[in-house]
């Protein structure tokens, strides 16, 4: 845990700040834009950019990964830029509720990955590194996203603590409870070997 710094007041400010910024769906938004129709109607209907990527435009699919990574960073740099350490992780924190649980969409939102991964880029750039290195290493070897993604969570609080990032293991700890509550459908179908592989037209 980060010492406490922040005033209150600028703990709740920094929190709503981070949610607002991480509930901006931007796999919907460049769907939309870009003609591809309603990605909740497309795939398994998940808002994020693997479900993007079921619409057959890579394009799309990169901008989603860049942007939802992006709004993570950006809540955890500004958060950090202005206060402390404990309001920069308290916004990633809720960059990622944010995406998970947007407001707009009715509290359905992704599974949080890109966020959680350039999260973790800003918070701890050599975690970051190391998270997206394992999920690259897993996703060459199974094609699978969200083994990867599963693969690249539970191994994060162990590269905090191995990387000398203890003070941010909690919260790597926590986001990764959350990461795993998120893809328990996905868990079944690992375990029953029916998970889609990337790039698949998920029906």
């Amino acid at each position: 845990m980060p010492i406490i710094e922040t005033a209150p007041f600028g703990l709740i400010l920094w929190a709503a700040l981070g949610y607002l910024l991480g509930s901006i769906p931007f796999g919907m938004v460049l769907a939309k834009i870009m003609g591809l129709g309603n990605l909740r109607d497309i795939g398994s209907g998940n808002i994020g950019a693997t479900n993007v990527l079921r619409t057959g435009s890579k394009k799309a699919a990169a901008l989603t990964l860049l942007l939802d990574g992006g709004k993570g960073a950006v809540a955890v740099l500004m958060a950090r830029c202005v206060a402390a350490e404990d309001a920069a992780q308290l916004a990633g924190l809720m960059a990622f509720m944010g995406h998970c649980y947007p407001v707009w969409l009715g509290f359905k939102g992704g599974k949080g990955v890109a966020t959680f991964l350039g999260l973790l880029l800003a918070l701890a750039w050599p975690v970051g590194i190391a998270c997206c290195l394992t999920w690259l290493a897993t996703a060459a070897v199974s094609r699978i996203s969200s083994l990867s993604a599963l693969v690249a969570a539970c191994a994060s609080t162990l590269w905090m603590l191995v990387l000398g990032f203890s003070s941010a293991a909690c919260l790597s700890l926590a986001l990764t409870g959350i990461i795993l509550w998120r893809h328990r459908e996905n868990l079944t179908r690992l375990r029953s070997g029916t998970e889609p592989k990337i790039g698949s037209k998920k029906s």
